[in-house]
């Protein structure tokens, strides 16, 4: 900031000046007519009232109905909203008001964005699907809406964002891992449990979160059992706490429900080979597992990871076998160059590798993009062991399944359950 000069100095600065010749011609004309300033003033406050019309604030963006803007657009500032905020347990309350562990979080903040976006995407989508989803649909429609809307919501932009897996649409006794391929003509019914099971990504961060549908309210107790379960789990996850337990934990609250079903009463089992999992970038499994029985792996969870918490209630045997026609494919994580011979197999392992990378896909994804008579391709891949396929798990036949999943991230400071929404 520049410093005042004093009267004095400037006397000084006067009196050893020299003198300058003052031109007092024209000055006369200089000047403006009292009436000139008057008009002028008036065009002034005329301008000065036209821009700050223009400059009128506008409100914030609301979605449409039904869903076409992007986040992007809705969130201009770049900042998603937050999942839900849980604190740790007692041993782990330090954490909370730790300087050092708050500073991590703030290196780490491009990728929870990413991942909030993801989230933000999937709390939109399922909403709408939701107000829209009823007896009858045909399951192709159903999947295909979702899969546009995600498109449109999380503006896909080939690896960087997208669909982190295909939309599962599974019926009753199938548990997991079913999605209609093309040509298929399975019709919602009024008296089917259906577990929709969608995933988002942005830059390889993956939300994967599921619930159930069931239109008949006879099936409230064993969506309310699931439900509830996948909630203790979360409540149960933390730093340095061990996945077994969180399966004990599941395993109490799930099996306490009981259902009636066509006048028959059936206790709701915990189907003990499915398990939550550790996400990883571009890895939807990433290596560790949490069971929703007693009884599993003695391992720790870890400051900065990433979990689903799913849970599956069943009316069945709780044991689940693959069956049916397979619809979903992933690219093995690790597998590094491997020989092949047909160049048609060479061919989509490229159209693979380009648009999927090692997130899983479906057939209809491959349909999709104009893939045509690769299905002995797409099986000489996995019996090279380049992709491995993922057909539909069930129970037993008869049986009626539920379940509810979301993706949490053990943050150094606390837990955050970033798919949570208003409706579960």
């Amino acid at each position: 900031m520049a410093e005042e000069n004093s009267q004095s100095d400037i006397l000084s600065e006067e009196n050893g000046a020299k003198e300058v010749p003052i031109l007092v011609e024209g000055i006369a004309d200089l000047s403006l007519s009292p009436q000139k300033e008057e008009d002028d003033g008036k065009e002034v406050t005329k301008k000065k009232k036209k821009k700050s019309k223009s400059k009128k604030k506008k409100g914030p963006i609301e979605q449409t109905d039904p869903p076409s803007i992007p986040v992007l657009d809705l969130y201009p500032s770049g900042d998603f909203p937050e999942g839900e905020i849980q604190q740790y347990k007692d041993d782990n309350l330090w954490r909370t008001t730790s300087e050092e562990k708050r500073e991590l979080e703030r290196l780490h903040k491009p990728i929870y964005n990413s991942v909030r976006r993801a989230a933000e995407v999937h709390r939109q989508v399922r909403k709408y699907m939701k107000s829209i989803i009823k007896p009858g649909m045909l399951m192709t429609d159903l999947c295909e809406t979702l899969e546009n809307t995600v498109r449109k919501l999380i503006s896909e932009d080939g690896l960087q964002a997208g669909i982190a897996f295909p939309t599962g649409c599974s019926l009753n006794w199938v548990a997991a891992h079913w999605t209609p391929n093309s040509g298929d003509k399975t019709v919602l019914q009024y008296d089917d449990v259906m577990k929709l099971d969608f995933g988002t990504h942005v830059d390889g961060h993956i939300v994967d979160c599921a619930f159930t549908v069931a239109f008949n309210p006879m099936f409230d107790p064993l969506l309310e059992a699931s439900r509830e379960a996948t909630y203790t789990g979360i409540k149960e996850a933390g730093i340095d706490v061990r996945l077994c337990d969180i399966g004990a934990a599941i395993q109490e609250v799930m099996e306490s429900y009981e259902v009636e079903i066509n006048g028959k009463t059936y206790q709701v089992k915990s189907i003990r080979n499915l398990n939550g999992h550790s996400i990883g970038s571009y890895q939807i499994h990433a290596g560790k597992s949490v069971p929703i029985v007693k009884g599993g792996e003695q391992t720790k969870m870890e400051e900065g990871e990433f979990y689903a918490i799913e849970t599956f209630g069943s009316t069945g045997k709780g044991y689940v076998r693959e069956d049916l026609e397979c619809s979903h494919y992933m690219k093995n994580f690790d597998v590094g160059h491997m020989p092949l011979r047909l160049p048609r197999a060479k061919q989509l392992l490229a159209t693979i590798n380009k648009n999927f990378s090692t997130l899983a896909f479906c057939r209809r994804y491959l349909d999709r993009l104009g893939e045509t008579k690769y299905l002995m391709a797409l099986k000489n891949l996995c019996d090279a062991g380049i992709v491995q396929p993922y057909p539909p798990l069930c129970d037993v036949k008869g049986s009626y399944v539920s379940q509810f999943e979301h993706t949490i991230l053990l943050r150094p400071t606390c837990k955050e359950v970033i798919s949570k929404g208003d409706d579960y």
